[in-house]
C-alpha cells in the first residue's frame, strides 16, 4: 500500500471525517461541456445547502459571488486546463447566499492510459477557529482523503468512463453516485480495519451486509423482502471493492427489475467460504427472470461491461441460472482472494 494511503490510515481523524461524511466530496467530468458536476455527497449538500438534483449537470462556478476572489478562481482555471492538482482557500456562497471560507483540493482522476476521467474536489468549511496552525493540518488531512479516493477511483475507472463521457442522462449518473457511494461504505470498513491493526484486509460479510441493506433501502419497494446469508470472511482490500462493486450492480438489477408489475417477491445474498479457499457469492430472486434469449451480463450496457471486467480482474467465474421463477447467479471467487476470518 503506497505510503500517502498509510498515513492515511494512520489518521482516523482524517478518514472518518469523510467517511462518516463530514468531508465533501464532488466530481466533475471535463469530458462534458463545461465540466459538469456529475457526483456531490451528503456533506456537499448540507454544507452548501445546494440538493443534490440542483448541482448535477452545473459547473461548479455557481458557487461563486461578488466577493470571491478572482485570483482564486483563475489559479484553479489554470490548474485544471493543465491537469494538476491545486489547493486554494476560496470564498464561496451557500444556497441562502452566506457565503463561507472553503479549503478545497482539486485533483485529476486519469484512467491506465493517462487519459483525465474526472476532476475529485475535497472541501471542508474553514471556520474562524480553524484560522491558525490548525488549518494547515486540516489541509494536510483533506490532501490524505484524497489521496485515498483517487487510488480508489483509478481502480474502476476505466469500467466507468465510457458511461459517464458519452451520456448526460440523469439515471446514468444515478448509477455513477452509487458505484461511489460502494466505496464510501468500503472505506468506512477500512477505517475498522486500521482500528484493530489489520489494514491489509476488512471484514467482508460485513461490508457486504451493509452495502446490500443501503441498496434494498434505495431500491426496494413494498412487498419485496430481502434475505441475508453472509459469513463472517476477511479480504484484501482490491477483492473487497470488486465484489462489492459486483454486489452493487447485481442486487440493483434484481430490485429493478425482477419484480415488474409483480406485488411481491424476495431477493437473497448468500455468501460463503468454498472448502478449498475462496468464496461464493449467489444472488437469487423469485421474480420474473431474466429472458433466456438475453445475454447476461450484456456487454451492450456499461453494468454489463463493469461485472466483466470486475469478475475477470477477481479471476472469478459467474454462472446464470434460471428457474421456475427467477434468476441465480453465482459468482466463484478462488483461493488467494479471501482469507477465513
Amino acid at each position: 500500500m503506497p505510503d500517502n494511503v498509510t498515513s492515511l490510515l494512520d489518521d482516523t481523524k482524517a478518514f472518518e471525517g469523510f467517511s462518516r461524511a463530514q468531508v465533501s466530496m464532488i466530481l466533475t467530468n471535463p469530458n462534458l461541456e463545461d465540466n459538469p458536476i456529475v457526483y456531490v455527497n451528503e456533506a456537499f449538500q448540507r454544507v452548501t445547502g445546494y440538493a443534490r438534483s440542483a448541482t448535477i449537470g452545473r459547473n461548479c462556478r455557481f458557487l461563486q459571488g461578488k466577493d470571491t476572489d478572482l485570483a482564486d478562481v483563475e489559479r484553479m482555471r489554470r490548474a485544471i486546463s493543465r491537469e494538476e492538482d491545486v489547493t486554494v482557500d476560496i470564498l464561496n456562497y451557500r444556497a441562502n447566499g452566506q457565503p463561507f471560507l472553503n479549503r478545497l483540493i482539486i485533483a485529476p482522476v486519469k484512467d491506465q492510459s493517462g487519459k483525465c476521467q474526472f476532476f475529485i474536489g475535497i472541501q471542508k468549511e474553514i471556520r474562524e477557529r480553524d484560522l491558525d496552525s490548525s488549518a494547515d493540518e486540516i489541509g494536510r488531512q483533506l490532501m490524505e482523503v484524497q489521496n485515498r479516493v483517487r487510488a480508489d477511483l483509478s481502480m474502476v475507472i476505466g469500467m466507468i468512463r465510457q458511461q459517464s463521457r458519452e451520456t448526460s442522462a440523469p439515471e446514468d449518473f444515478v448509477a455513477l453516485s452509487r458505484r461511489i457511494e460502494t466505496l464510501q461504505l468500503l472505506y468506512e470498513e477500512m477505517t475498522l480495519a486500521d482500528a484493530r491493526s489489520n489494514r491489509d484486509r476488512i471484514e467482508l460479510g460485513s461490508f457486504l451486509s451493509r452495502l446490500a441493506c443501503a441498496i434494498a433501502h434505495v431500491d426496494g419497494r413494498p412487498g419485496v423482502r430481502m434475505s441475508l446469508q453472509i459469513e463472517p470472511l476477511a479480504a484484501p482490500i482490491e477483492t473487497a471493492t470488486r465484489v462489492g462493486l459486483v454486489l452493487s450492480e447485481v442486487l440493483t438489477n434484481a430490485f429493478q427489475h425482477a419484480f415488474d408489475r409483480l406485488d411481491s417477491g424476495l431477493v437473497e445474498v448468500r455468501m460463503s467460504r468454498l472448502s478449498e479457499g475462496g468464496l461464493r457469492l449467489i444472488v437469487t430472486d423469485d421474480g420474473l427472470g431474466i429472458p433466456k434469449d438475453i445475454q447476461w451480463p450484456n456487454p451492450r450496457t456499461t453494468g454489463g461491461r463493469i461485472i466483466t471486467g470486475l469478475i475477470e480482474g477477481l479471476e472469478g467465474t459467474l454462472q446464470l441460472g434460471r428457474g421456475a421463477a427467477g434468476s441465480v447467479i453465482t459468482i466463484d471467487v478462488p483461493a488467494g482472494g479471501s482469507d477465513n476470518t
